[in-house]
């Protein structure tokens, strides 16, 4: 029977199982350091978070509806001005597919034409069903 002895340690070297043990014991002490900061980081938030005055919730819901009905007359009259423009490209794409002698004038005359109506009962719909 063959007894497994280990080689002798020289003076400046570090044994394996010494080696392996402080590199985990350093990689241990580096996330405990980054948990640490994390921690820290968290609580930081937290004191901010009750410190800063925040407001109701409720005040904040009526700020934002009154901000969005500000601009929705703006919105609409934005909406009302695209259609204008894309019927006046529609009418020019039709007359000149109508002086090529085109077919499907018709289609297309449709196409452009429900584009624009489209939009603009869209826009007054939105309106009436937001009471504005």
């Amino acid at each position: 029977m063959q007894v497994h002895v280990p080689p002798p340690v020289q003076e400046n070297q570090v044994p394996e199982r010494v080696a392996a043990g402080m590199f985990f014991t350093n990689v241990k002490k580096y996330t405990m350091k980054k948990n640490r900061r994390k921690v820290e980081m968290l609580l930081l938030w937290l004191l901010i978070a009750v410190l800063s005055k925040a407001q109701d919730g409720n005040a904040g819901i009526m700020d934002a509806n009154q901000k969005v009905r500000s601009y929705f007359q703006t919105g609409t009259q934005l909406m009302y001005a695209i259609g204008a423009i894309v019927g006046l490209i529609g009418a020019v794409k039709v007359y000149s597919k109508w002086n090529a002698g085109d077919h499907d004038t018709g289609k297309v005359a449709a196409a452009w034409f429900g584009s624009c109506v489209f939009l603009v009962v869209v826009v007054t719909v939105i309106k009436a069903f937001f009471g504005i």
